[in-house]
């Protein structure tokens, strides 16, 4: 460190920038651990996951359901009127929710006993002190012999001609409408562009998806995107593969948006009142002047670490979105948890021992768990793959909701679980039943024996994994 740079520098034992939830516990816990800690936050305390991502689109996904099954209620013998949807009372819940748990956690972190929470933009001046622009005004210098970073990840921006003369929304600014768009084109088929897209259609749009790859939610295994296609084709939605978007203007009193696209029978342009770029996120690591600490990223931005979420300079940790792994907030957890663990509990842990999980909260939800069967035929010599069609369940059949399907992929050779999709009613809680089992070593034959309350969606696990012994 130069002189210059360590200058009217406080030293606390700890330094934690980014209130995300890898770093907000991270920092409790070494504030507990009897190190004076501070944490750094530019804006409101909750990161990503409070904010911006988990609980304020599934806070909306549910009034989108309520809509969904309000419109369907004579299918379970039920009278009602016509349903229509107030989107600025929709908006004011999700307003309502994402403050109260902003505020719990910024109160929670103010009363930790030796820790500080410092609200401010930070950015390194050298290898582990940083200079923070307050936000009441003035600057204040803090290193620390550890630093971590959990500074998250925002909507990235398509090099697309046009699109800066354009009032397009992104994954933030879209859940503050007011009112439901006439004609929303959403620019992206993964995961948060198809929740979006589904959504607004049951709020009451029009709705085209635009996704330039060959199908949607890439990463899933053909048979699963082709089904959730269906599924929101079903839904009313317009879907469009193999369509690469090149240029957009209009918007903003000039008339509607107008997206060129170049799909397999050529160009089309599609005119909307509004556009959503869900085209995937950058990590928030730009404005720190990591050059000043000569860590090393990729050419995303990302930094890179290693198992133990090290990075390349001693002494400093990155966590969460900004490590380029999946950008989820069990994983950002899960990152502390590791960190935790091996500092502080003297333990060896590693992001080489989770087995990937997620939930896309489309209707129905898709719980992924593990391996896909294309990677687990890349992997293992011999693979059982077992499917079973939502409308075999009972519980789905009792309920209505019958659109999907369980699938399973199973090493031929010892019966251990590789990995499912479960594209159905509540796929995500039954994908996280698959997943302790896997974690608990559980075979295909186990589950298929195992005796499961009657009716319910986990009891299909038994019929499912009969697909996989025969």
């Amino acid at each position: 460190m130069t002189d210059a740079a360590n200058r009217d520098a406080e030293t606390v034992d700890a330094l934690v920038i980014g209130t995300g939830q890898a770093g907000t516990p991270l920092a409790g816990a070494l504030a507990a651990d009897g190190r004076r800690t501070a944490i750094v936050e530019r804006g409101r305390v909750g990161g990503t996951c409070v904010l911006r991502g988990c609980t304020p689109t599934k806070t909306m996904v549910a009034s989108a359901r309520v809509a969904y099954l309000a419109r369907r209620a004579s299918d379970y013998g039920v009278r009602t009127g016509p349903v229509s949807v107030d989107l600025e009372a929709v908006r004011a819940r999700k307003r309502d929710i994402v403050d109260a748990w902003s505020e719990s956690e910024r109160k929670h972190l103010e009363e930790t006993e030796g820790l500080e929470l410092v609200f401010g933009e930070a950015r390194f001046v050298a290898e582990r002190t940083v200079e923070v622009a307050l936000r009441e005004g003035g600057t204040r210098r803090l290193s620390a012999p550890w630093v971590f970073l959990d500074t998250g990840s925002r909507p990235a921006v398509p090099p697309l001609d046009g699109l800066e003369d354009v009032p397009y929304l992104d994954s933030t600014s879209i859940m503050e409408l007011g009112e439901v768009p006439d004609h929303l084109v959403v620019l992206g088929g993964g995961p948060l562009g198809l929740e979006f897209a589904q959504m607004f259609r049951r709020f009451g749009a029009d709705v085209t998806i635009v996704e330039r790859g060959s199908r949607l939610a890439a990463g899933e295994d053909e048979d699963v995107s082709d089904a959730l296609r269906e599924i929101l084709e079903e839904d009313g939605l317009r879907v469009l593969t193999d369509a690469d978007a090149s240029a957009v203007r209009g918007g903003d009193g000039s008339g509607p948006i107008r997206l060129s696209v170049r799909g397999p029978d050529g160009p089309v342009e599609l005119a909307g009142s509004h556009l959503l770029v869900a085209a995937g996120r950058a990590p928030n690591t730009d404005r720190l002047d990591l050059a000043a600490t000569g860590l090393a990223t990729d050419e995303r931005g990302h930094v890179q670490v290693n198992g133990r979420l090290e990075t390349t300079v001693e002494g400093i940790w990155a966590l969460g979105d900004i490590t380029g792994h999946p950008a989820f907030t069990h994983t950002s957890y899960d990152d502390y948890r590791i960190v935790k663990a091996n500092l502080l509990d003297g333990g060896d842990r590693s992001t080489e021992d989770r087995i990937l999980t997620y939930t896309v909260f489309t209707d129905p939800q898709l719980g992924r768990v593990g391996s896909t069967e294309r990677d687990a035929r890349n992997e293992f010599r011999e693979v059982r793959v077992a499917k079973l069609p939502m409308s075999r369940v009972a519980r789905a059949i009792e309920t209505d909701e019958t659109r999907g399907f369980m699938k399973a992929v199973v090493d031929g050779g010892s019966g251990r679980i590789l990995g499912a999709a479960v594209l159905g009613i509540d796929g995500g809680e039954v994908a996280a039943m698959l997943k302790l089992a896997m974690m608990g070593g559980l075979r295909a034959a186990d589950l298929h024996h195992a005796v499961l309350a009657h009716p319910t969606l986990a009891e299909s696990l038994n019929n499912l994994f009969e697909e996989a012994l025969t």
